[in-house]
């Protein structure tokens, strides 16, 4: 026997027996851990343990993983993540306590045959060494531009804000959410809870994805005389479903929305066509049955329902209305009195993207009168716009809100950026609440956007001056103890200026321009030199707005967070909203003059705390 050619080939058999033993497992053998390289793109992890989460590392540049979580060979839950494959941006946490004591299967496969990315295997990756399990999470904020008063998700992406209901004194906040990355995917209804529209309390997922696709908008009613069965004070919630094809589902909470099941014969409605989306229910009482607006393309179909479960098509809305720059989206339709009159009238809003009149995202309305059946838009010649910023998109409104109040709140972004502004632990807040009503103006009807009452809790510190600007007039460190969280109360008279302006900078030199230009009668708002704005070159941007004429007292309340600028005009007849990322706080106005002067009768600052 050649001794020398056994050893050969037992060296050779030791190698493939080592290769083989780490292509199943690059833990210790009674790791918790278990991974199995399948190649090509794919492998597999066992996990064995009683803790809480599966904590998993994500590069926002990566692609796609795709994750299946099996038990007993059936899959229970699926989800796509940027698994990091370089470095680490951050974790996101895969709550798997519901199966505690049993194994989990989890198989990974890349989602993307790019041959840049055709290492990825347990051993070229930096995911498989860094992810873990533990008991907790940590969702302490790491972020310099997380709002102070605006509503955010703790961590992940947010998109629009859906299932919007009030019961038993809660204002429910449902809202488009990916819980496993901070840019667009998974998309699930995240979910939390204020008493007071100012202090939230953020709950789990309300509803996550299922065989029939991931959860799109939607609304919620209270079901208070049992049409649909689930129970007399049923939450149900109305969503769009989408995966090859858009439909709508339905689920119910008998537990104030802590928990809800869903409809077992989902979809409750079906369609031919592609964009078929964003349910808004409301009961009409008139008609005695619940009324669906669904945006469908470039049109809003009306459908009517006696149980929340069989729809009936009643009609089309928008054809030859308003603007069609892109898809129609988000819609509501509420009714509101006039002020100073006896009349009401309906509002329909119609989020579009893109097509705003700044690029992107934005909400435009129609108000005229709805029967039950058709809404009839009474301006068809005109388009209105809700908000004459850049960061105002999918506006809906609470059901039920106490005392006939119609609050609004919108996602405080534009689909043209959302995915690239600078933040990672999470991204995109929510817009202020803002409570609507309408006004009469030059012969037509418009839709007013004040700031809602509630946000007066917020003040805490105040500081307020008076003085003439003929030239310029600048005041430093317009509040003590100033970090990026305050509101302004402006309240202008016009002496002969053309135009009325001020600027809040920092001391890097970046600045918020905004000015009233008095002959042309536009108000405006400059984020071009705002601080950060070279991640889209859609992002700097001049907005403007055109204001009433003959107006020489002028009344702005300005709403400033760590990252965004709201403009609320003469109670709320005009809002602009748009985000800004400064290096530091705005903490100095200067104001200036041209043509003329005026006199700033009150300026008001107040630091906002939670």
């Amino acid at each position: 026997m050649n001794v020398f050619l056994l050893s050969k080939q037992f060296q050779a058999v030791l190698i493939y027996f080592l290769l083989i033993t780490f292509s199943f497992s690059l833990r210790a053998a009674d790791s918790p851990l278990l991974i199995k390289n399948l190649g090509e793109g794919h492998y597999m992890v066992r996990i064995n343990t009683n803790q809480k989460f599966f904590l998993l590392p994500v590069e926002e540049t990566a692609p796609d993983v795709r994750i299946s979580m099996i038990i007993n060979n059936e899959e229970v839950k699926w989800l796509d993540v940027r698994l990091a494959m370089h470095k680490v941006d951050y974790f996101v946490p895969v709550d798997i306590s519901s199966y505690s004591g049993r194994t989990i299967s989890c198989k990974f496969k890349l989602q993307t045959n790019d041959p840049l990315h055709t290492n990825f295997s347990p051993e070229n990756t930096v995911c498989c060494k860094e992810m873990r399990l533990s008991d907790t999470f940590d969702t302490a904020n790491r972020e310099k531009y997380r709002p102070t008063y605006h509503f955010s998700p703790l961590y992940g992406w947010m998109n629009d804000p859906n299932g919007m209901v009030y019961k038993d004194g809660e204002y429910h906040l449902f809202y488009q959410y990916n819980p496993y990355g901070s840019q667009w995917g998974n998309l699930s209804w995240g979910h939390a809870i204020t008493k007071d529209l100012v202090n939230w309390k953020h709950l789990p997922v309300a509803i996550a994805p299922d065989a029939l696709g991931t959860i799109f908008s939607g609304s919620a009613v209270v079901d208070y005389d049992n049409t649909a069965g689930f129970g007399a004070g049923a939450i149900v919630a109305i969503y769009t479903q989408s995966s090859d094809r858009q439909v709508q589902s339905i689920a119910y909470s008998t537990d104030n929305g802590r928990s809800f099941t869903k409809y077992e014969n989902n979809p409750v409605l079906v369609s031919e066509v592609c964009d078929f989306r964003d349910p808004k229910v409301f009961w009409h009482a008139e008609t005695h049955r619940w009324i669906m607006v669904l945006a469908v393309g470039q049109e809003m179909q009306i459908f009517s329902s006696p149980n929340l479960k069989d729809w009936t098509f009643e009609s089309r809305f928008g054809e030859g209305q308003g603007a069609h720059g892109g898809v129609w989206e988000c819609p509501d339709l509420f009714e509101l009195p006039v002020e100073g009159t006896n009349d009401k009238k309906w509002v329909l809003l119609c989020n579009l993207n893109p097509g705003g009149p700044f690029g992107g995202s934005a909400t435009q309305y129609f108000v005229g009168s709805f029967n039950g059946k058709e809404f009839v838009n009474e301006s068809p010649s005109k388009t209105k716009w809700m908000d004459w910023g850049k960061d105002h998109y999918a506006t809906v409104t609470w059901s039920d809100a106490p005392d006939n109040r119609r609050i609004a709140i919108a996602w405080m972004s534009n689909w043209q950026y959302a995915n690239d502004v600078p933040t990672s632990q999470y991204r995109s807040p929510n817009s202020v609440p803002r409570d609507l009503s309408l006004f009469a103006a030059d012969g037509e009807i418009y839709l007013k956007s004040a700031p809602s009452p509630e946000l007066l809790k917020l003040r805490d510190i105040s500081k307020k001056r008076s003085f003439k600007v003929s030239g310029t007039r600048t005041v430093k460190e317009m509040i003590p103890g100033n970090e990026g969280a305050y509101e302004i109360e402006l309240t202008i008279k016009n002496q002969h200026a053309d135009i009325i302006g001020f600027r809040l900078y920092n001391d890097k030199g970046e600045e918020v321009d905004m000015q009233y230009d008095m002959k042309e009668n536009k108000f405006s708002m400059d984020r071009r030199k705002s601080g950060d704005v070279s991640f889209n070159e859609n992002f700097p941007t001049l907005t403007w707005t055109a204001i009433e004429s003959g107006r020489n007292e002028l009344k702005l309340r300005l709403f400033v967070d760590k990252s965004s600028v709201e403009a609320f005009g003469d109670g709320g007849r005009f809002a602009m909203t748009n985000q800004v990322f400064p290096s530091e706080p705005y903490c100095h106005i200067g104001f200036y003059s041209k043509g003329g002067s005026y006199k700033v009768d009150s300026f008001v600052v107040y630091r906002l705390k939670p």
